[in-house]
């Protein structure tokens, strides 16, 4: 069973910068895409950057330029690199990975959230 936890959510100024990670806990399991997803308050979570087994990246228009998402595969860890924070990108940061599961489809874990707060 993978698990997956983030770390690195905090309050920062509008314009400041933060890092978050994620670990996943998978002995044996070939994780294919991690992304970051996003909810604030009131509102759905929203898909914010993604890479998968092969190194594609993609962002949400939002925070092209500002966002960078990497992993580690040795590590099993994804990182989210967000600069020039704006007050927007407050909310809920979630980790989501998928996987190969052993009736050929794809399994799908999630963390529990790290919070970050962006102070205008």
């Amino acid at each position: 069973q993978v698990q997956l936890v983030e770390s690195g959510g905090a309050l920062v100024q509008a314009g400041g910068s933060l890092r978050l990670s994620c670990v996943a806990s998978a002995s044996g399991v070939r994780i294919y895409t991690m992304a970051w997803y996003r909810q604030a308050p009131g509102k759905q979570r929203d898909w914010v950057a993604s890479v998968t087994g092969d190194g594609s990246t993609h962002y949400q228009d939002s925070v092209k330029g500002r966002f960078t998402i990497s992993r580690d595969n040795a590590k099993n860890a994804v990182y989210l690199q967000m600069n020039n924070l704006k007050s927007e990108d407050t909310g809920v940061y979630y980790c989501y990975a998928d996987y190969p599961s052993a009736s050929g489809n794809y399994d799908t874990v999630w963390g529990q959230g790290t919070q970050v707060t962006v102070s205008s």
